[in-house]
């Protein structure tokens, strides 16, 4: 898997953290904090890169069981990800925990942890594909960190009319690569 490849999916695993990102900003009632976004980037970009780790060695651990289907799982678990990306992005919930401005740590904790579980299933995804795991996570960690950076700023300037348009955007990204992977190891197409 490619540098293209990992940084679309580090983009697609970052919509959830950057729709936070831009609500967090949405509550900064004046000007920019940019100590405020850098801590938030900081929790959602290391969690992000924490998570496919684990899931990482969790699969490393179960590969020889499932090996000759794991094309099959990684198409399944990205497809199911993006897939829910798009219906939590349609159905429009009422984010309460995000839409208060104040930064708190046990908070930020728990929002970093709930918009990275899905990179955890990636990083079961990584070891069935022998991904090296150390230029992903370095790929997908940074990327969610300037898209939550930027995600702070971009509320707090313009509000919350694209938030969820990046989470559709994330999950159809995932979904793409997920497909891309089945259809390779399928050999119906070779990149």
């Amino acid at each position: 898997m490619g540098f293209i490849e990992l940084f679309l999916i580090g983009v697609g695993l970052s919509m959830d953290a950057f729709a936070v990102s831009v609500c967090k900003g949405l509550n900064m009632r004046d000007k920019i904090n940019y100590k405020h976004a850098g801590l938030i980037a900081l929790f959602f970009g290391g969690f992000q890169a924490l998570m496919p780790i684990v899931g990482y060695f969790l699969g490393v651990n179960f590969e020889s069981l499932i090996k000759s289907f794991d094309h099959w799982i990684a198409f399944v678990l990205l497809a199911f990800l993006g897939g829910r990306m798009i219906y939590e992005a349609v159905t429009e919930k009422d984010d309460e925990e995000a839409a208060d401005g104040s930064l708190k740590i046990k908070e930020l904790f728990m929002l970093a942890i709930a918009t990275s579980i899905d990179a955890l299933a990636v990083g079961i995804t990584f070891a069935f594909l022998s991904v090296n795991i150390w230029s992903a996570v370095s790929i997908i960690g940074a990327t969610t960190f300037i898209l939550a950076f930027a995600g702070v700023i971009i509320g707090n300037k313009f509000g919350s009319r694209y938030k969820s348009k990046a989470e559709i955007a994330g999950g159809i990204i995932l979904i793409l690569i997920g497909t891309k992977i089945l259809l390779e190891h399928l050999g119906i197409i070779s990149f």
